[in-house]
């Protein structure tokens, strides 16, 4: 491998900071949360509340709060569960604290792990050139083979670090293109070539967050739900089952918004492509022939998927097979990457700790913090409370209810954390499904798929505020952009949950399942 190369695997991605300075939204948050927790720990609780219930109402309030103002970092609050949960006489630390070492959190972690060995050696990239060449480079084919290749990269990679490596790609292919058109032509290309500009930046943004919600570890809400079904009702999503609910929408919502954003919101007219294909070709003869730890990384990414996906039918090659969860498959991938040698000499093996430290620690803590949080809303009785509340919804249509949620979550994100806004929704809606004697997958899935499709302001998603980073996105574009696709989103996931979800997990509406019961 060239010194080059290694240098710049070197190099950390860099991922979405909190803001140094504290705006109106933090300082007033930092003041509310508290303020609103004294209040409902000090005011009557009302008719048929106990008071474990208002106190955990108390310290959802707060978490809330802090949560969406992020006037404190989203993990510190995640944290308040182990203080707060024995202080307020809602359970013991121990199992206040048991919650942050959940399975599913694992998975994420064995994810992780594994993802960053594809960004050590640039697997990653290799297979996003490899399917922008292959798409082709036309105008239309240009944006959507960057967002093909963005899509399947979110699908296991972190949406952060798939857009911050596609980015400058795509801002390299914008200048190749703009320097040929300007010696080839005297017409002026200005305008089309900012469409261009936009529909890449927003393109990359737009599929990071679509693809993520193909895996369950392709984004944090899923993986949110996951844990929150696991951890309050014993009750598990599979990789491959999840898939039939994720893959589907993926597929269906890429392509629409890829017609969205070249047809509808910023068309293309007359414009042809005379870089785009060698900078690709010149990227790729650069990154060389595969290296070893690369080709490692991508045999052991494709064994660990294939155990994911297979996993229901190997149940006669284990001794246990009830034991084995997919967790132990992303922990097993990773685990091997560490035993792999590239260079026995240097002692040097296909992921190390250093990498391995560059995980996303916060998110993790982030789940733990939402899996507790749900432990005490059922522990106290506040889901017993909320459920007694929700009456009037009885005689709604159920899509009408998911309906209401998706447009809910979708907007909601455009303004909060997608991951922190899952984590407090999850028991809600969990207790006014059981209260409306409905399966609690009709109305959580719903919600954490809309978490991850806002698309129209740069603080609503990581990738958003990244390609607004590039100077080639105006905030009225992405508005503009970004609000016909909520719209696509809020009417796709609606009907990808009474069409796909209730069949693919075998939902019976209006019954709650054996496993709630």
């Amino acid at each position: 491998m060239s010194s080059k190369t290694t240098s710049e695997q070197d190099k950390p991605v860099v991922l979405k900071k909190q803001n140094a300075t504290i705006g109106n939204r933090q300082r007033i948050g930092l003041w509310a949360g508290p303020l609103v927790f004294l209040v409902v720990l000090l005011l009557p609780a009302p008719e048929g509340m106990g008071p474990e219930a208002k106190r955990m109402a108390a310290i959802a309030a707060l978490m809330a709060i802090w949560w969406i103002s992020e006037s404190v970092p989203i993990p510190a609050t995640s944290l308040l569960p182990i203080v707060l949960f024995p202080l307020l006489g809602i359970m013991p630390t121990g199992e206040a604290t048991t919650p942050y070492a959940s399975h599913l959190i694992f998975l994420f972690m064995g994810g992780f792990i594994i993802a960053l060995a594809m960004q050590r050696w640039n697997l990653h990239r290799r297979i996003a050139l490899c399917i922008i060449y292959c798409v082709g480079f036309s105008p239309g084919r240009l944006v959507f083979g960057f967002m093909l290749a963005t899509a399947v990269l979110s699908a296991f990679v972190s949406n952060t670090a798939t857009a911050v490596m596609m980015m400058p790609i795509g801002l390299a292919v914008m200048l190749q293109t703009k320097t040929e058109l300007e010696q080839a032509s005297a017409k002026d290309h200005t305008s089309a070539l900012d469409a261009l500009g936009v529909n890449l930046m927003l393109g990359i943004a737009y599929a990071a967050s679509i693809g993520g919600v193909a895996t369950l570890i392709g984004t944090p809400p899923n993986t949110v739900l996951a844990s929150y079904l696991s951890s309050v009702y014993n009750y598990e999503i599979g990789f491959a089952h999840w898939l039939l609910v994720g893959m589907p929408l993926v597929i269906i919502f890429l392509p629409l918004s890829w017609w969205w954003l070249t047809r509808i919101a910023n068309p293309m007219p007359g414009l042809s492509l005379p870089g785009g294909k060698q900078v690709i070709e010149k990227e790729i003869k650069e990154m060389g022939s595969m290296s070893p730890g690369e080709r490692w990384t991508a045999v052991v990414f494709g064994l660990t998927a294939l155990g994911w996906i297979s996993r229901p039918y190997l149940a006669d090659f284990f001794i246990e097979p009830k034991m084995i969860k997919d967790a132990t498959i992303a922990m097993l991938g990773a685990l091997v990457l560490f035993v792999i040698p590239v260079n026995l000499k240097k002692h040097d093996f296909v992921m190390n700790w250093e990498w391995a430290s560059k995980l996303p620690w916060g998110v993790l803590v982030l789940f733990g913090g939402g899996l507790s949080l749900a432990t005490g809303f059922q522990k106290s009785g506040l889901v017993k409370w909320i459920v007694d509340q929700i009456e009037f919804l009885s005689g709604m249509p159920i899509i009408a209810l998911i309906f209401g949620i998706t447009i809910m979550v979708i907007f909601l994100t455009e303004l909060t954390s997608n991951t922190a806004t899952a984590s407090m929704l999850m028991p809600v809606l969990g207790g006014i499904a059981i209260g409306l004697e409905e399966s609690p997958l009709l109305l959580l899935a719903p919600a954490a798929l809309s978490a991850s499709f806002a698309f129209m302001l740069p603080v609503a998603t990581p990738p958003n505020a990244i390609v607004f980073g590039s100077g080639c996105v105006t905030i009225p574009q992405m508005v503009r952009s970004g609000l016909g696709l909520n719209i696509i989103g809020i009417i796709l996931v609606t009907l990808a949950a009474y069409f796909i979800l209730i069949p693919a997990f075998g939902i019976v509406v209006g019954e709650l399942p054996d496993w709630v019961k």
